[in-house]
């Protein structure tokens, strides 16, 4: 055992992933706890149904229509913004942020207009009631409160500014957490708790995007804004590299993130109350893993590009060890626990939500200690291959949830959502451990 750890602590791949993600993993780690304290706070004055309106419903709705009309730029920025720099072409960099950012921005007021259109529709069908109408336009803001978010949260990890990302997501944390606790102290509703959770956002969105700049200031010089764009011969390769990763993020929006309101349209608020309350139980098992994602990516992306095969395979191994060790304490604590803990904490009408947790722990822990799944493949030239599985395994997922879930409701939700993580994921690392080291 002594031996093993002392192998670890001389592995300089894994003592890079750890390093990068440290910022992220304290930051992660505390939001987690927050986010858990203000959730018991916001069902309690709320209750179940409430909360499902609020957190499932209105919050939801305005994050996946953003989702869906936007593309992941941080992977974009990331990919060719990092690449540029590393190969010393200052002004090509800054045309890519430049470029990447107007895009983004305009998708951003695009998918708020889009918003406005559908929520009429979205405060019937989701909401139950129109006078839920206001509630999703006024949180709509957020959108354009992070206008280049994903632009900005790109620049900074391609400048390794992991500490700055993770600073302004504790501040966001705690300033949500202490508005909602006021909201509480002072007995006030639904506005409220939508307001702080407004709020919050809105600081991430701006301090992001300021942070970003400034980098950028640093890194470019002051005028890099200036720079021309038809700096940008292969924009076309760029469009494409674009349009796929957001092919994935529509299929990920469709498939787990949108599960929340199928379960409103088919069923009631309360059952996506029970259902969001579960996901935010699970959130503290997911969230302390998360960092490790995007710095294991860059770091196998590396020793693929210089076929150090075992190095590979020895980073991933060791990066599903540590989570693999989280997972289980965290998720069977937990499963253990929570038939007691979840009407303590959120009063026994809130009861219902534990079957729900420990039939998406099997999902969730399952993707928590093979979070390198697409990374994986991205870094082996196979970046279709993870979104042609989600999506036939997604379409199978969805077909299955609009036959079952009118009568099986948010059980049965839960349930078929953790098989799609499992069939999903395994497919995928089947696939990139079978190509490791074969690449074609």
């Amino acid at each position: 055992m002594l031996q093993r750890l002392q192998s670890w602590r001389q592995d300089r791949l894994l003592r890079g992933v750890i390093k990068s993600s440290s910022y992220l993993f304290s930051s992660n780690a505390i939001t987690a706890a927050l986010s858990f304290v203000q959730g018991i706070f916001a069902v309690r004055l709320l209750g179940v149904d409430g909360y499902g309106l609020v957190s499932g419903t209105v919050i939801t709705f305005a994050s996946n229509v953003n989702r869906f009309l936007s593309f992941r730029m941080s992977e974009l920025v990331v990919r060719y913004f990092g690449q540029a720099l590393a190969d010393g072409k200052q002004e090509r960099a800054a045309a890519i942020a430049k470029g990447v950012g107007l895009v983004e921005a305009v998708t951003s007021v695009i998918a708020y207009l889009v918003l406005l259109l559908l929520t009429p529709w979205a405060a019937r069908a989701l909401g139950k009631d129109a006078q839920t109408a206001p509630l999703f336009a006024v949180f709509g803001l957020v959108l354009l409160a992070n206008i280049v978010y994903e632009t900005s949260t790109g620049i900074l990890q391609a400048t390794r500014r992991f500490d700055r990302i993770a600073a302004i997501n504790l501040t966001q944390s705690i300033l949500t957490a202490t508005l909602i606790l006021a909201a509480y102290i002072l007995n006030r509703g639904a506005w409220e708790i939508l307001m702080a959770y407004l709020l919050g956002k809105t600081f991430a969105g701006l301090a992001v995007a300021i942070s970003a700049f400034g980098q950028l200031n640093r890194t470019l010089g002051r005028g890099w804004w200036k720079v021309s764009l038809k700096l940008l011969t292969d924009w076309r390769k760029m469009a494409g590299f674009a349009i796929n990763t957001n092919l994935n993020g529509t299929v990920t929006l469709f498939a787990r993130d949108n599960v929340p309101l199928y379960l409103g349209w088919m069923r009631s608020t309360t059952e996506v109350g029970y259902f969001k309350l579960a996901l935010g139980l699970i959130n503290m098992v997911m969230l302390p893993i998360e960092p490790f994602i995007w710095p294991t990516y860059t770091e196998i992306t590396r020793t693929i590009a210089q076929k150090q095969w075992d190095a590979t395979r020895r980073l991933l191994r060791r990066v599903s060890t540590i989570a693999a060790g989280w997972t289980l304490t965290a998720g069977g604590g937990l499963a253990a626990l929570g038939w007691w803990i979840i009407p303590l904490l959120y009063k026994p009408q809130s009861a219902p939500a534990y079957p729900a947790v420990v039939i998406l722990l099997v999902g969730y822990g399952f993707a928590n200690i093979l979070n390198w799944n697409r990374p994986l493949l991205l870094a082996l030239g196979k970046p279709s291959f993870p979104l042609a599985v989600m999506a036939i395994i997604g379409l199978v997922e969805i077909g299955l949830m609009f036959w079952l879930a009118p009568t099986t409701g948010y059980l049965g939700m839960a349930a078929i959502l953790s098989g799609y993580f499992v069939i999903s994921i395994g497919i995928i690392v089947w696939r990139g451990i079978s190509l490791l080291g074969h690449p074609s």
